[in-house]
């Protein structure tokens, strides 16, 4: 016989039972986009409007191939978090598991199409 009470039970789960772990990845991944992203819109808009070889130059440099690669991933997992908690609160039943299987199939499936690319480019 367990003898949990009902605060026991319920500590840490939030309200989709994973509410605590949303939370951090959302703030964490937040802070990281805020630091991320300005330094690649500069390092990006420098490569803007080049000829196609200045530009497959500058994307084979390491550090621009490495923080491209960042931006995509920690944006999109960033962005499928975000959308997973909307649809958690705003849909049920089967329309919130398509949904988010949606969500998580395009955050993926953008991801893979971003880092191909980007390794076509730099290599």
């Amino acid at each position: 016989m367990r003898y949990l009470t009902d605060r026991k039970r319920a500590e840490g789960k939030g309200a989709s039972g994973t509410g605590t772990e949303h939370f951090w990845h959302m703030k964490v991944s937040g802070v990281g986009l805020a630091i991320i992203v300005p330094t690649f819109l500069v390092l990006f808009g420098r490569a803007l409007g080049g000829t196609r070889q200045e530009v497959t130059e500058a994307f084979a440099h390491p550090f621009l191939a490495i923080l491209t690669g960042l931006v995509l991933f920690v944006g999109l997992r960033h962005f499928q978090n975000g959308a997973q908690t909307m649809i958690e609160d705003y849909s049920k039943g089967t329309t919130r598991r398509a949904l988010i299987i949606a969500v998580t199939a395009l955050c993926y499936g953008l991801t893979a199409t971003g880092l191909f690319a980007l390794a076509k480019i730099a290599l």
